[in-house]
């Protein structure tokens, strides 16, 4: 039996391309680790690592070049493997990633099929490579792929002709460079998605458990939580068939579990957003709990990058499509969902929270609300946040219009969630909950949504008057009426 005495870095090679591989181990100073790869008479693909991965870094090189389903398959397999040898950590290398023209959908009922390709891939961590070799002195380049039309769309398709392409590209200074997280933003990305899809996943289960309610035609449950501690003895007490039941409790422990893995994901992202003073700055916005704050720094990292909120706003996708040719006027859309989609939905959410609180963001809520309707406030709401926390960032400031004690009871809980001891009795340790002062602050925020809603007010007395349906007050757009007749003029 073989020892492991201390990590190492093993690459392996698939079928497509191995000279490839080699090449990457000589610049390495690694060699190639050997391996078994044959087809069976079926076409089926084998593999064995001729030597042991226990606790070994394995990087498996293969590119997604034709036959494009042959390459995915047998890296996959080879992932595979390497998982079942109990390798300590896997990262596939994709030189020519397949499916990658794929990644959006142009009509309806049509895949994203590389992103089919990327949840196959999930356990291999792409992103290690980054960092591997940038400890070896190598710079790393990582090209968006949506601006890589010559190479996308390239009659003649291989590795070697593609690297070329990007080598010139890169000397030339035509190859628009994408921006890499540290390791530090990379961590905080990974806990938060992978809280989100824990979150999901709690919601699926509890849906599943309500559609056995509904089957059964039970009644309403008489408690707001139907999976708290006054809910499972409701549940507990239904007469249902023997198969519901089972459905039932099936549900109910995986809500536990879940429960569980999104309570030690909650700590471990505490303990982070109380060393980053740029989440707990965030939290000081009413409605902004630790797990936005922490989504957003996760997508940014840093605040530097951006030049202006305009760029931040692009930058995550809350910015309109424009289409323009020629003298004619431009068109805009809707927003182009271009960034991170966890972020916009985190900000979304907040964006309906604010309106449960008076400051002068509910007041532009329900501004935009009256003319445009809640969806769309909704989403002005989203990249009002967005530029606001630009400037809170860029200026290095607090919320100017934050409520100090439910920021720091939002602190105190964050630090109790991290593991602190609690220290009950001790006056304003978690931000003094006098009702007086909670009120108080409350008012303060009533007078700025007042001052907000005079200020908006002034501004389009001032203004020139306006013309047509636009000047209308109330709902009126200023945009032409759908399914209604044209006003004629003379």
């Amino acid at each position: 039996m073989e020892i492991i005495t201390k990590k190492r870095m093993m690459l392996f090679t698939g079928t497509i391309h191995p000279a490839l591989g080699h090449e990457i181990a000589d610049c390495l100073g690694i060699p190639v680790s050997e391996s078994e790869i044959r087809r069976f008479a079926s076409s089926e693909i084998y593999f064995r690592a001729e030597e042991s991965v226990r606790g070994a870094d394995c990087f498996i090189v293969q590119s997604h070049y034709e036959p494009v389903n042959e390459a995915i398959m047998e890296q996959l397999i080879m992932i595979d493997a390497m998982k079942r040898a109990s390798a300590k950590r896997i990262t596939a290398v994709i030189p020519y990633y397949g499916y990658s023209r794929q990644d959006h959908k142009a009509l309806s009922r049509e895949p994203i099929s590389a992103k089919l390709v990327a949840d196959m891939l999930t356990i291999a961590g792409a992103d290690r490579i980054v960092s591997v070799l940038q400890r070896h002195g190598i710079r790393v380049v990582v090209a968006n792929t949506r601006k890589l039309r010559s190479i996308t769309e390239a009659k003649a398709k291989t590795d070697r002709l593609d690297a070329r392409t990007l080598a010139r590209l890169l000397a030339s200074g035509l190859l628009e460079e994408v921006w890499t997280p540290n390791e530090r933003t990379r961590a905080l990305r990974r806990l938060t998605n992978r809280r989100e899809r824990l979150v999901r996943a709690r919601t699926r289960a509890k849906n599943e458990a309500h559609g056995v309610l509904a089957r059964n035609l039970c009644e309403r449950p008489p408690v707001t939580d139907a999976f708290g501690k006054a809910g499972r003895r409701w549940l507990a007490r239904l007469e249902l068939p023997t198969d519901e039941r089972l459905t039932l409790d099936g549900c109910l422990r995986q809500v536990d579990f879940l429960d569980a893995e999104v309570a030690a994901l909650d700590a471990e992202i505490a303990k982070q957003a109380l060393a980053w003073p740029e989440v707990l700055r965030l939290m000081s916005v009413p409605g902004v709990n630790v797990q936005t704050a922490a989504t957003f720094m996760a997508a940014i990292g840093d605040i530097g990058r951006f030049s202006s909120p305009r760029k931040l706003v692009s930058y995550l996708g809350l910015d309109p499509r424009v289409r323009q040719s020629g003298s004619g006027p431009a068109r805009h859309g809707h927003i182009s969902k271009a960034g991170a989609s966890e972020a916009r939905h985190m900000l979304g959410e907040v964006a309906w929270k604010v309106m449960l609180t008076p400051g002068p963001l509910r007041a532009f809520f329900e501004r935009i609300r009256a003319r445009r309707g809640p969806q769309v406030a909704a989403t002005a709401t989203a990249r009002k946040l967005v530029v606001l926390f630009w400037h809170l960032l860029t200026r290095e400031e607090d919320y100017a219009f934050a409520r100090p004690a439910m920021t720091r009871n939002k602190v105190r809980r964050l630090e109790l969630l991290a593991g602190a001891p609690p220290q009950k009795g001790r006056k304003g340790i978690a931000g003094n909950k006098s009702k007086a002062l909670y009120e108080s602050e409350r008012e303060l925020s009533r007078q700025a949504e007042a001052a907000y809603r005079r200020l908006v007010s002034d501004w389009r007395a001032s203004g020139p008057p306006r013309a047509g349906a636009g000047g209308t007050p109330g709902r009126a757009s200023s945009g032409p009426s759908k399914g209604k007749a044209a006003r004629q003029t003379p």
